[in-house]
């Protein structure tokens, strides 16, 4: 039993060689750096929360289409995470079957973002996506720019816009990096 316990643990050790945590949503305070930015600043009626339940953040609200508005999305301005040899964005959640974007930002000053598309099952998943898989992005249009090839990140968003008029609630467990 105990070389069981200790190869449990090598193995546990080494997992973490590979990965690197971003943030896990494991109370309240985990939330507190993220902020809700819906279609409203440009006249729209999108609706969104952002909140912390059962060991999660949950993302959730309503798309109008009104006044010409169609997303809602929530960012979080992180501390500064180097991605070294890290080459991959790994989210844990629980979604509804919509498709939602994931946005990064080397310098949360940077005008633009870059953008990964990814459609939830209905059920708990995790997504891993390759960083170069990012593409630039400025208010919905794709700019002449090279795909994410940084070493760092300063922000992370989830945005939702798919051009009709939804309900949504993402569930977010845990968003971190691997090699």
């Amino acid at each position: 039993m105990k070389e069981i316990i200790k190869i449990l643990i090598v193995l546990l050790s080494m997992e973490n060689l590979h990965s690197q945590n971003i943030i896990e949503f494991n109370s309240i305070k985990d939330i507190q750096n993220w902020s809700i930015v819906n279609d409203n600043v440009m006249g729209g009626l999108s609706k969104s929360t952002f909140y912390y339940l059962d060991d999660h953040a949950i993302f959730e609200g309503e798309i109008s289409l009104e006044n010409n508005g169609g997303f809602a999305s929530v960012r979080g301005n992180i501390d500064e995470i180097t991605l070294s040899s890290k080459r991959k964005i790994n989210l844990i959640i629980e979604g509804d079957k919509k498709v939602y974007q994931l946005r990064i930002k080397k310098n949360k000053e940077d005008y633009y973002s870059y953008v990964y598309n990814f459609k939830t099952n209905g059920g708990k998943e995790t997504i891993s996506v390759e960083l170069s898989s990012f593409r630039p992005f400025f208010r919905g249009n794709k700019i002449n720019k090279e795909n994410f090839n940084h070493k760092k990140i300063e922000q992370i968003s989830f945005l939702i816009g798919n051009k009709i008029e939804e309900n949504f609630k993402l569930k977010i467990k845990k968003i971190y990096i691997s090699d």
